[in-house]
């Protein structure tokens, strides 16, 4: 299959956003950056979704940034998961996540399969007129110039061919080209460790529900369900043991008789993976970024590489919207290295501290800690910390592109904006976030954001790239200039005052929020953020006849 929709021949003009990678990061930012409205170029090596063993675990925020690339619920099948249990094999079940109910309308886990995933963000981004896919391609050099990149890039063909973008976004993978062109190679340890991932098929009335780790120090095996009947082992390699040998069907039947009759066994991929822990000293340099495993490196034992990933899309895809749009200033691009790399390092370190504490070496180890980790258990406030998965970093910044948080606040600036289901003035019910768009958004906590602001910083906040919303409790019908949604479930007026306008950027993240009697300042203090060039409306002449809105 040919990944693009125009044929296999490179744009002759320049683009504005050149993407090297087309896996599910770089896809994903494809998708974003189209509905931006981006002049967009992706190139991959490979014409083909790759069905190798890969990602197979994403979790709320994950699907909410799907969403946001325009993906629908059934766009990919999925498996709800309800727990995530440890087992040892001398004191049985000693710890479990609770991974049942919702956050933000999502899941807080499923399992996929990846090539079904990637298939549905290139269908949706076939359908952007502003994105060009091709396969057949590989990076060989790159230029920084005063206005962008030349890239030069090889067919598959042997020619070399130049292009031209005002950014280029690296989502090449674990062994990046575009990394090494710009020096930032991984340094340090890489806590390396080789696994045989096997994924077997027709398992459809056995595999289990929930995710488990077989926390035996004589071979650690992570284990879990897939989409379409779908089961996955992992089984970590032991010192001395090469690939050959743990691929062979005499090895893996062995190793998976505790779970299938091996006449039974239907192997569908197998693969030895070696799994690292590495993250880049900067995400960027220039008009070149990083993005995905490019990037950084996860350990898989809390399921995070994919959703570091899909977070990196979805924090710099707008950035670079806004600043080719003229909207902000380019200097707001150094925030997506000061945002993204501080949480991707926290989840790295998460992962390598879960291997440890689920995987130890030896018996002896293996008792004290699990011992050790049943016991937390038994207290509320340790129960809580494993068990309801607030050992997870949170995604709050602590430095970037918003003002910074009031400690008495329940709206934390810097984190992201709840999701929940509402209802519009045409009686439709949907997630909220479908009524913010790919917007900068003014939002009224009950109260309507035009009614506080001057035409001058109604103007200003458009040429931002803002729009207005207002929000009501369910039941109320709209008198508001712009557009109005009912909080059904009241889940979120109650997270700040009557009158309280919130600041929401196209990643969903908090910017800002104000009383409504601070609407000016809220205002101008955004534009300060934005550096927006010209952010004043004296320039601009424009008769409002009716106050502007959303959507009809």
């Amino acid at each position: 299959m040919n990944n693009n929709k125009k044929g296999s021949e490179l744009p002759s003009t320049a683009v504005d956003v050149l993407v090297v990678g087309n896996g599910p990061v770089g896809a994903t930012i494809a998708a974003l950056l189209g509905g931006y409205g981006v002049k967009t170029l992706v190139l991959d090596k490979s014409h083909e979704v790759l069905l190798m063993p890969r990602a197979i675990a994403l979790d709320n925020e994950a699907l909410r940034i799907l969403q946001l690339a325009g993906l629908s619920e059934d766009a990919f099948e999925k498996i709800v998961i309800p727990e995530v249990k440890m087992h040892s094999p001398v004191l049985g079940q000693f710890s479990r996540a609770n991974t049942a109910g919702c956050i933000d309308g999502h899941p807080k886990l499923v399992t996929f399969y990846q090539p079904d995933l990637e298939h549905a963000m290139r269908n949706q981004v076939s359908r952007l007129k502003t994105v060009t896919s091709l396969g057949g391609f590989e990076l060989e050099n790159l230029v920084e110039e005063s206005e962008g990149v030349v890239a030069s890039v090889r067919d598959q063909d042997g020619h070399v061919h130049s292009v031209r973008a005002r950014y280029l976004i690296g989502a090449d993978g674990a062994s990046s080209r575009v990394r090494a062109l710009i020096g930032q190679e991984f340094e340090g340890q890489t806590y390396a460790e080789d696994w045989l991932i096997v994924d077997t098929r027709n398992r459809h009335q056995s595999a289990i529900d929930h995710v488990e780790f077989i926390c035996d120090p004589r071979r650690p095996t992570p284990h879990m369900p897939a989409p379409g009947g779908r089961e996955r082992w992992e089984f970590m390699l032991h010192p001395g043991e090469s690939r050959e040998e743990l691929e062979s069907p005499e090895s893996i039947a062995r190793l998976i008789a505790p779970w299938i009759n091996p006449q039974e066994l239907e192997i569908e991929r197998k693969a030895v993976y070696r799994f690292h822990a590495r993250c880049c000293n900067r995400f960027s340099k220039g008009r070149v970024f990083l993005a995905g495993d490019a990037a950084h490196i996860t350990p898989p034992f809390v399921g995070q590489g994919l959703v570091a990933g899909l977070r990196d899309g979805a924090n710099l895809a707008w950035k670079l919207a806004w600043v080719l749009h003229g909207q902000a200033a380019p200097s707001i691009l150094d925030t997506y290295d000061v945002e993204r790399r501080p949480h991707a390092q926290a989840m790295i370190n998460l992962a390598k501290l879960m291997g440890r504490l689920v995987m130890p070496r030896n018996k002896v180890a293996a008792f004290f800690i699990h011992g050790m980790m049943r016991t937390l258990a038994l207290t509320p406030a340790s129960r809580k910390y494993f068990e309801q998965l607030d050992i997870k970093p949170k995604n709050i910044f602590k430095n970037g592109l918003f003002m910074q948080h009031r400690r008495s606040d329940k709206l934390v600036r810097g984190s992201l904006f709840p999701q929940a289901w509402v209802r519009n003035t045409q009686q439709r019910i949907q997630l909220s976030d479908d009524t913010l768009g790919h917007n900068l958004t003014l939002v009224g906590f009950g109260v309507d954001p035009l009614s506080l602001l001057s035409t001058a910083q109604v103007f200003s906040w458009i040429k931002m790239g803002g729009h207005f919303l207002q929000i009501g409790p369910c039941g109320q019908r709209s008198d508001s200039g712009c557009d109005f949604i009912e909080d059904l479930n009241h889940e979120i007026l109650p997270l700040a005052a009557k009158g309280t306008l919130v600041a929401i950027r196209p990643d969903r993240i908090i910017m800002h929020h104000a009383p409504g009697t601070e609407a000016d300042s809220l205002v101008r203090e955004c534009q300060i953020l934005m550096a927006s060039v010209d952010s004043t409306a004296d320039s601009v002449s424009i008769t409002i006849n009716e106050p502007p809105r959303l959507r009809a």
